[in-house]
């Protein structure tokens, strides 16, 4: 009989554990301690809205060998006891006395001899969530044992995904795409950008997403000036670029990729942008292979852009994607990380349209040791327009 599990089979689980203990050996690491929401939902399974409660801290403990140790507030005990993990340390929390640290403290102890090192992210994307008075208190009970930065080793393992996780991405994907179809029905002139940001999420919603974590866009003539900020009550005009972009959640894992529309007939700058966009797009689809480092498709990317005779737009122009909306690697120029196959990426060329505007086109692949295999459908080579 198959082990109890949510999300994957347990041995997805396990597979995962058994390589970053390999790596936890690689750097000499006996226990690793993860705190943020993604880890600890990526080592067991443990998969839950809660996180948005920033009261109680969360902590899983991975030995060098054996199972891990979950070691959690008492409110998540039951959701915990259906994941594939067995040995489950609960406290009453939050407690302002001690907020699960003799529990914690307890666990490592177990897991790593006095003069042993416990792994712990501490580099880019990686956070400790607990109170820094905490930890400090913690480090102080578990001395002479040291902290040591396991950034590469828990990177490494999570940047090449599985099938199972492609699978789940993939889906996250089709869900988008539907909704993304719909657009049409909410997205007309006169409509507030507030109301067509809320439709959507509803449309994503009602196309099978879980929750929807990340929607953002803008609108303007010939494109946006940004592709954070908040929608607001202005009203889309005749002649506007409006993009959506969506990171979506299904099982636990995002998609993210974006659409642009004209409202009202494209214009020529606008026409000329999504094309130079769309083949800049193409020209990355068909170099990408492993082994190029995260820095080249960055060059790739801008380099079919200038081709074009356009600019591209500053930052990044990519990055990783799984059980967070953005991974590492990040297409920048700094970047140096060798892309392998089964990592699952974004690529999100940029170009400026005028003077403070741009636009933004992105589609998620995953890359195989033959090139990459789209998981968004491709976005039409044509600016679409929506006709009012």
């Amino acid at each position: 009989m198959d082990e109890r599990s949510l999300i994957f089979p347990a041995q997805e689980f396990r597979a995962r554990i058994a390589a970053l203990q390999a790596g936890m050996a690689d750097q000499s690491l006996d226990a690793l301690l993860l705190t943020a929401p993604a880890d600890i939902f990526y080592t067991t399974g443990f998969l839950t809205r809660f996180w948005e409660s920033p009261a109680r801290p969360w902590f899983v403990v991975v030995p060098q060998a054996g199972d891990p140790v979950a070691v959690i507030p008492s409110i998540g005990a039951d959701l915990m006891g259906r994941t594939w993990l067995h040995d489950i340390r609960t406290w009453d929390a939050p407690n302002p006395h001690d907020d699960g640290v003799s529990l914690l403290a307890d666990a490592l102890a177990q897991a790593v001899a006095p003069k042993g090192r416990i792994g712990l992210p501490m580099g880019l994307e990686a956070h400790l969530r607990m109170p820094l008075a905490d930890f400090e208190a913690l480090r102080a009970r578990l001395a002479p044992r040291r902290f040591a930065d396991a950034t590469a080793c828990m990177q490494r393992v999570r940047e090449v995904k599985s099938e199972a996780e492609i699978d789940k991405i993939r889906a996250g994907c089709a869900i988008a795409a539907r909704a993304f179809a719909r657009v049409p029905e909410f997205a007309q002139a006169g409509r507030p950008l507030a109301h067509v940001f809320r439709d959507f999420q509803i449309a994503l919603l009602s196309e099978g997403a879980d929750w929807v974590s990340y929607v953002a866009g803008g609108a303007g003539p010939d494109g946006y000036g940004d592709v954070i900020s908040p929608a607001g009550p202005a009203p889309l005009q005749r002649g506007d670029v409006l993009m959506l972009d969506t990171g979506a959640v299904k099982d636990g894992y995002f998609c993210d990729f974006d659409r642009n529309y004209a409202i009202g007939p494209a214009s020529d700058t606008a026409r000329r942008a999504h094309s130079t966009l769309w083949h800049a797009t193409e020209d990355t689809l068909a170099a990408l292979r492993p082994g190029i480092l995260a820095r080249d498709v960055h060059q790739l990317l801008s380099r079919g852009i200038e081709q074009r005779g356009m600019i591209p737009g500053g930052g990044r122009l990519g990055h990783g994607l799984g059980v967070t909306l953005t991974e590492w690697p990040s297409f920048t120029p700094l970047d140096e990380t060798p892309l392998r196959a089964g990592m699952v990426l974004t690529l999100e060329p940029v170009c400026v349209t005028a003077e403070g505007r741009l636009m933004v086109h992105e589609e998620n692949i995953v890359l195989r040791d033959t090139g990459p295999e789209l998981l968004s459908p491709r976005a039409p080579e044509d600016l679409p327009e929506i006709r009012t």
